[in-house]
């Protein structure tokens, strides 16, 4: 038989669960895949899918152009709603004021080139292959 007990399951929830049930992630195998690939961190190093977490570690997760920096405040491995899962961390002071520097940077900057209003004419295109070709 086995006795253990129902509350003891939360204790021991793998990373790439948690991070799919904190709904970082669409899908556990995505959620593995990210871990195994090295770009989720814990406590600052990189681990393997099956690392069992603890409250208080500290997470970097990607986010697109960004990286999450969130402390665990809730362990589930059951997948909730946006809300409910979003009690499950706290992201860091530093990491959420990383982001808006970070976005206000990519409001400001020129990697973006200009849209033209117009495509070339024709002339306009001759002009253009003529320079390419100097």
């Amino acid at each position: 038989m086995n006795n253990r007990k129902v509350d003891n399951q939360d204790d021991n929830v793998r990373i790439d669960k948690w991070l799919w049930a904190a709904r970082f992630f669409k899908t556990r195998a995505v959620a593995r895949d990210m871990v195994q690939a090295g770009k989720v961190h814990y406590n600052g190093q990189r681990v393997k899918p099956g690392k069992i977490i603890e409250l208080g570690a500290i997470i970097k997760i990607p986010a697109g152009w960004d990286v999450k920096e969130v402390m665990v405040t809730q362990i589930n491995d059951k997948r909730q709603s946006a809300p409910l899962a979003q009690q499950m961390y706290e992201e860091t002071a530093q990491s959420l004021a990383r982001r808006e520097e970070n976005q206000l940077a990519r409001k400001l900057s020129s990697f973006h080139s200009p849209k033209p209003e117009s495509k070339p004419d024709k002339k306009q295109r001759r002009q253009i292959i003529k320079f390419k070709h100097q």
